[in-house]
């Protein structure tokens, strides 16, 4: 499983503890993370359940 917060953002950096890999830019901004063998962590159904939606709004200045 991988989220990206910042998909234009080159990656740094990678940290990897416990199978999740953390990608920080050079910033040290989080730009994704990654959980290795999610599906093997935890049976499908609760996978199935989640639902990620990130909406993102422009601020008028």
């Amino acid at each position: 499983m991988n989220i990206e917060f910042i998909s234009e953002e080159p990656i740094a950096e990678s940290v990897e503890l416990d199978g999740v890999i953390i990608d920080y830019s050079k910033d040290r901004r989080i730009v994704a993370i990654e959980i290795l063998d999610a599906g093997k962590r935890t049976t499908k159904d609760p996978l199935d359940l989640i639902n990620l939606l990130i909406v993102k709004e422009k601020v008028a200045a």
